[in-house]
């Protein structure tokens, strides 16, 4: 019998497999370890979880300016820019953070953190004299 997938937990995007638990991911709480049994006879993780796992996932996106600016400035988003860039978002949320500048080699990248939205790019030789504001925290990655 082929498990259902909820359609209400498949991020944007879509997944090709439905999602399952990490192994060695501990506990769910109340439930138990991932996997168990739950109090409601139904097996995997919680909502809570799934949930969890779905938005710790989420891809960074470009907003339509922020995608002329990189052309327009010549901004450089290799793998390695775009990691840091990522993992800054990611500790940005981590404090709560709701709109930030994040530094990536001395490029700064204004996002909203709750959206994972890159909003603007400015690089290095057009920061000189711009002012960064509605941003509640900034980032160094």
């Amino acid at each position: 019998m082929s498990p259902i997938t909820n359609p209400a937990l498949v991020p944007p995007g879509g997944l090709s497999t439905p999602l399952a638990p990490t192994p060695g991911a501990g506990g769910t709480g109340k439930g138990g370890p991932a996997g168990a049994e739950r109090k409601d006879g139904q097996s995997g993780p919680s909502f809570a979880d799934a949930l969890t796992q779905a938005g710790q996932s989420q891809q960074l996106q470009f907003s339509k300016h922020a995608l002329a600016r990189v052309e327009r400035r010549g901004i450089d988003l290799d793998a390695s820019t775009l990691g840091r860039l990522s993992q800054g978002v990611e500790r940005a949320a981590s404090k709560g953070s709701r709109d930030s500048l994040v530094l990536v080699d001395g490029t700064a990248f204004v996002v909203s953190v709750n959206n994972r939205t890159v909003i603007t790019a400015v690089g290095s030789e057009h920061m000189k004299d711009n002012v960064f504001t509605n941003i509640d925290s900034a980032v160094i990655a």
